[in-house]
């Protein structure tokens, strides 16, 4: 029902613009488009009738919104942009071009709208909160601005009260992000987005009584993420509870999600508990799973750049830190050509040449480096 209200309404103004263009507008037939989201074709039916010249600021304001709605963000702009010309301070036109803006990737561009739409409007809450949006970094001092800015206006809005929040813990000022968070919680108990953000924040400030109480509400509530089990098990293990901890870390693991982090606090909980075997299996885990799975090939690629520049001791080395990380063999053939050919060290090449055959390398891949590799052997045999 308000739908057709605010249509009809719209459709008497655009016939009253007609009537003073000299137009004459099909009033049903805007309806219905309108009625079946036929938007493309209202934008169509407008700009036949309006042409691209039209001067009139309600014509123009209609065919930019109905552009808009219709997806034809181009002209929707075009028509912003002509209204803008006629009136720069008019709020509505400003946040349209700012969400054209967004819409097409321009940020700068929306930023641009936004902060203008600020000199006329210093307490509109909604710019605030896209200002912060537009910030990616949630580290970065602007976007904490914005986000204050926000807080202050509307303490209670969950969505600038969690990234404000987590903002404040990602920059270790958790007695911020702990009074951010409380008249939020206070209007809303079980908003479990607030509740995950309180989690780090509480564990941050040694408040365990109330980060346990925090992670069990939300796992009343059937939120047991990795997130919450391990913000939880942290939790535990700085109460010494390392049972309970170890328990939630092994759930992790048996949900395939763990990471360097959980395996490392896993390796911890062992330690305490005095089972030293599988605390020293999870801390390799966790070392392995911190080191970059391309280590090799990265000092693979920095060797072979050395050897190009005639720098044959550091590509050597290089080469060596190469095999110190997983790696598929292809170093090996590396440190034969540069012993055999610049550093004529025939014995120390034939040893790797024949730990790349060793390697088992792909047949059909390396096929003439198989074939050079054999007849080099003979050679270096005689």
């Amino acid at each position: 029902m308000k739908l057709l209200i605010l249509l009809s309404c719209f459709c008497c103004y655009t016939l009253t613009g007609f009537a003073q263009s000299g137009n004459i507008l099909d009033k049903e037939k805007l309806l219905e488009y309108y009625q079946n989201q036929r938007f493309k074709d209202a934008a169509m039916y407008l700009q036949t009738l309006y042409g691209e010249n039209s001067k009139d600021p309600k014509e123009i304001s209609q065919l930019a919104y109905t552009s808009m709605m219709a997806g034809n963000l181009p002209l929707a702009e075009k028509n912003y942009m002509k209204l803008y010309a006629l009136q720069p301070a008019s709020l509505p036109v400003l946040f349209n071009l700012a969400s054209i803006g967004r819409r097409r990737g321009d940020d700068n561009k929306a930023k641009r709208y936004y902060l203008e739409i600020i000199k006329l409007d210093s307490m509109n809450f909604n710019v605030y909160k896209q200002l912060a949006s537009i910030v990616p970094n949630p580290m970065s001092p602007e976007k904490q601005l914005y986000l204050k800015k926000a807080n202050a206006l509307a303490p209670a809005d969950p969505d600038v009260a969690f990234d404000l929040a987590n903002s404040f813990n990602l920059t270790k000022k958790n007695d911020s992000a702990y009074l951010v968070l409380k008249p939020a919680l206070a209007a809303d108990t079980a908003n479990m987005i607030l509740l995950k953000a309180k989690l780090p924040v509480c564990l941050a400030l040694k408040k365990m009584d109330e980060a346990i109480l925090t992670g069990e509400t939300l796992m009343a509530y059937g939120d047991s993420s990795s997130y919450v089990l391990n913000n939880m098990g942290k939790i535990y293990f700085a109460s010494k509870s390392y049972d309970k901890s170890l328990r939630l870390f092994k759930t992790i693991e048996h949900m395939e999600q763990q990471n360097e982090s959980t395996l490392y606090y896993t390796a911890l909980c062992y330690r305490e508990l005095k089972d030293y075997p599988h605390a020293a299996d999870y801390m390799t885990k966790s070392i392995k799973e911190g080191i970059s799975p391309y280590m090799s090939n990265y000092y693979k690629i920095l060797g072979e750049v050395y050897e190009k520049t005639e720098q044959l001791k550091k590509a050597g080395q290089s080469y060596q830190k190469s095999l110190g990380f997983e790696n598929k063999g292809e170093v090996y053939y590396n440190l034969a050509l540069l012993n055999d050919g610049k550093l004529n060290n025939k014995k120390v090449a034939v040893k790797y040449y024949k730990k790349f055959l060793n390697s088992n390398p792909d047949p059909e891949k390396y096929r003439e480096v198989l074939d050079y590799i054999k007849q080099r052997l003979v050679l270096l045999h005689q």
